[in-house]
């Protein structure tokens, strides 16, 4: 072969090959290989028997070939074959291999002519092959049989273009002489995957059953639809032959005189045949895996090194060893205590880009959505003051009071402290749910153990529900203790002397806020009609004074501004066709928001968006809308009148010292609550989960269950060590092979730029006509053998027999294979 230093490439893929096929399909790799198409009875199967010498496939009707067959040829100097799901029994006797290839096909398929993707590996050592490793698929068929379904020529595509479509997969187009070429099925997919032609070989078969008179010399010499590495004839047995149990090696004879002695042939005879095609598919094959070589290297060791981590995890585990168990329990009760821990209080590993969670959830619970609850919980204005009205009046009872009561700014403040009960309880619920995440997020650690998993979050769980009910009795002990004494001594409490100084001072203070931005970010406007171009997401900026947005986040095109003056927030109802989340702005005075629409909906991806949004908004002062009651409508509308000037004094004075107190209370809870929350529940958690949950769990009953493996961990276990180990071997055994090898080099491209529009068109060579020469190349004396490596119809295939390279013919309809040949005419002179 020219090339002795390559030989150990094609037995090292099929090392690879069993090694890969023995693991399923774990590792995407694509091997160097050849796979055999062709169409129903196109011969492919006696190709391959007579590479093998042997009759060792079933034969019959319908899909003969139901799996993919791997077959490995490998020369030795006795003869047998072997099955990779039937290690370390030799096949000796070829029927039995064959009855092996049918049992196991109906394992898989079943008996009524069914298909599978799934490959059978069989391995045939023999005096009389080339090492060579081929794939036989299924043929293409078009009318389905037994029990197979209506779709059968889809699947059978779908099944060969899995293999073909790899750049790393020669393919072997099967085609017998006796049909169209035009609408080979072989040819039809290689053109589809391999365009260029530049993986694809030509096999025509039957060439003794065509027609008296007509022959495929024209496909043969590569003229119609010629393929960049050429066509090999070769003629297989009959069905009368295989029927007779005629010997292989008389029809590899029979073979070798047919193409001698066949006028049309003969030229072409060294060039034909089933030992020229084994020969030919030998080197190509070796020459690919050479060029493949470095790419799959590569593939290998990216693979090795992402399967590293988990192979060592793996490889610690005994699941029969219970010193073993024991200490994968204490491994994985400690890693959820650190998991959780670093989801709490942060991290620079495992961070999540996707959304917050943990810690930083919580954060937000703390400093945005409880303000945000502590605001929603506030009475507007008309409402307070007819309470203070009602309370000032109810306190002087008959008389006619000349100073403001204290009793009616304890009564107000105490009622609006009873507020702030609901807003904190729900603060705690909103904590208590985020710590339940939590702890599922960080026992997804623990899915490989089932049990373990569910008695981890149970314990967990458990404890947090306990701690909540002592946190919200903690928290509910907060709000008696602002109830059960009103301290109008406190530093920052204004008093009755300043009490009409609060409104200016508030005013000034809001003033010099000035246009501060609050906030940035994408949001989408929801209400825009469908004839303007329908929903739009814009880059939103949040200022004290104002709302913008602009056509992109560079805040160059502004699109419009929303000043906030009398605006408020409303919840909008999520669609069901749509999958964001809506909230609205609107104007108190009815007035248009933006352009002709009352109201302005903005859409966000998630609710903790639009909550965020909301508090972001309550700073800049948007307040959300109250929600009245019909009730207190009614009595609204009924009790508007009108207060004296006295009273209207003694209300602004009760309203301003109401907000001093209710602020004072309000910077309290706010500071007292995250205090609370973290010391009786997230730091308790946390202590338990460290100290107590190892023991909980051991108390729980028998540790080994804890430890035993769900099916679909064993199998993952035993699929990652498997497939670690088959790619360390790879590598190893790549790394055996020296690549620095003389070789041949992939043949040129079909040259059809002899056929001009203005030139003059020459006729197919005669046999005895001189040989075409490119420029500058000189004849070879009559009888000199020609240049070694010259590549041929059939590519570049160091030989001694080489046939002249022959023009294309013109791009033109092809006609079937079987057509008379026309006289020989002369050719073209070239000169040297």
């Amino acid at each position: 072969m020219g090339n002795r230093g390559m030989e150990d490439l094609i037995p090292l893929v099929n090392r690879l090959q069993d090694a890969f096929s023995s693991i399923g399909q774990a590792c995407n790799l694509d091997l160097p290989q050849i796979a055999v198409v062709g169409g129903q009875s196109a011969g492919k199967s006696s190709v391959l028997e007579n590479f093998v010498g042997r009759d060792f496939l079933p034969r019959g009707s319908g899909i003969v070939t139901r799996r993919p067959l791997v077959l490995q040829l490998i020369n030795s100097a006795a003869e047998w074959a072997e099955f990779l799901h039937c290690k370390g029994k030799k096949f000796t006797d070829f029927d039995e291999v064959r009855q092996e290839i049918e049992a196991e096909t109906d394992r898989v398929t079943g008996a009524n002519k069914g298909i599978s993707p799934v490959p059978i590996n069989l391995r045939v050592f023999s005096p009389h092959v080339l090492n060579l490793t081929l794939i036989d698929l299924p043929g293409i068929t078009k009318v389905p049989v037994g029990d197979q379904p209506a779709d059968i020529e889809q699947q059978i595509r779908d099944m060969i273009m899995q293999f073909i479509t790899r750049e790393s997969c020669l393919i072997l187009a099967v085609t017998p002489a006796n049909t169209d070429l035009a609408n080979s099925d072989a040819l039809k997919l290689a053109k589809d995957v391999d365009p260029q032609g530049m993986r694809t070989i030509g096999v025509i078969t039957k060439l003794d059953l065509m027609d008296e008179g007509t022959d495929a010399r024209d496909v043969l010499e590569n003229k119609l639809l010629p393929l960049r590495r050429g066509y090999i004839g070769v003629v297989n047995r009959s069905q009368k032959d295989i029927d007779g149990k005629k010997d292989i090696k008389a029809a590899l004879e029979a073979e070798r005189k047919f193409f001698l002695s066949h006028p049309s042939y003969r030229h072409l005879a060294e060039k034909m045949g089933t030992p020229r095609l084994q020969k030919v598919l030998n080197e190509q094959l070796t020459n690919h895996i050479r060029d493949t070589l470095p790419g799959f290297r590569s593939k290998l060791q990216s693979q090795l090194l992402a399967l590293d981590k988990e192979a060592e995890e793996y490889r610690g585990y005994r699941p029969d060893d219970p010193s073993r168990k024991t200490k994968q329990l204490l491994q994985m009760v400690q890693q959820f205590s650190v998991d959780f821990e670093k989801r709490i209080e942060g991290s620079g590993d495992q961070v999540d880009t996707v959304e917050l969670s943990g810690g930083a959830k919580i954060n937000r619970i703390f400093h945005e959505r409880f303000p945000f609850e502590l605001v929603k919980m506030e009475c507007d204005e008309k409402e307070m003051r007819r309470e203070i009205s009602y309370a000032i009046k109810n306190i002087h009872g008959i008389r006619t009071g000349l100073f403001t009561p204290d009793m009616a700014f304890e009564a107000i403040v105490k009622k609006q402290v009873i507020k702030l009960k609901e807003p904190c309880v729900k603060c705690v619920d909103m904590v208590i749910q985020e710590l339940i995440n939590t702890v599922r997020q960080c026992s997804n650690k623990l899915e490989c153990f089932p049990r373990l998993r569910e008695e981890t979050e149970r314990i967990v769980t458990s404890h947090i529900r306990d701690r909540e009910n002592r946190a919200k009795d903690q928290v509910l002990l907060l709000i008696d203790i602002q109830l059960s004494y009103i301290n109008t001594n406190h530093e920052d409490f204004i008093g009755f002397a300043n009490a009409q100084q609060r409104s200016s001072q508030t005013n000034k203070s809001q003033s010099s806020a000035g246009n501060q931005v609050i906030r940035k970010g994408w949001l989408t406007i929801n209400n825009i009609s469908i004839m303007k171009g329908g929903a739009k997401e814009y880059w939103f900026v949040l200022t004290a004074e104002s709302l913008s947005w602009f056509k992109d986040d560079e805040e160059k095109e502004k699109k419009y501004m929303l000043p906030l003056d009398n605006l408020k927030v409303r919840d909008v109802e999520k669609s069901f066709m749509s999958s964001k989340h809506i909230f609205c702005i609107f104007n108190t005075e009815s007035r248009n928001v933006y352009k002709d629409n009352r109201t302005l909906e903005l859409a966000c991806d998630s609710q903790d968006d639009v909550d965020s949004w909301k508090s972001s908004l309550l700073r800049a002062g948007v307040y959300p809308e109250k929600t009245v009651t019909v009730e207190s409508e009614s009595t609204t509308t009924a009790d508007n009148f009108s207060m004296d000037p006295q009273l209207e004094r003694k209300v602004e004075t009760i309203r301003n010292l109401v907000d001093s107190y209710m602020a004072i209370v309000n910077k309290c809870i706010r500071d007292l609550m995250p205090k609370t929350i973290m010391h009786l529940m997230i730091n308790n958690v946390k202590e338990f989960i460290n100290a107590e949950l190892l023991a909980q769990l051991y108390s729980a009953g028998d540790q080994n269950s804890l430890m035993d493996e769900s099916q679909e961990q064993a199998q993952r276990r035993d699929e990652v060590l498997r497939t670690h180990q088959a790619l360390k071997e790879a590598l190893a055994i790549i790394g055996d092979i020296s690549t620095t090898t003389v070789t041949v080099p992939v043949p040129p491209p079909v040259d059809t730029s002899w056929v001009g529009g203005s030139g003059r068109r020459s006729p197919p060579p005669s046999p005895t006509a001189p040989r075409r020469m490119s420029s500058g190349q000189r004849p070879a004396p009559r009888g000199a053998p020609p240049p070694p490596n010259r590549p041929g119809p059939l590519g570049p295939f160091n030989n001694t027999a080489d046939s002249p390279q022959a023009p294309s013919r013109p791009n033109r309809a092809p006609p079937s294979i079987p057509s008379r040949r026309p006289p020989p005419s002369p050719t073209r002179q070239v000169p040297p």
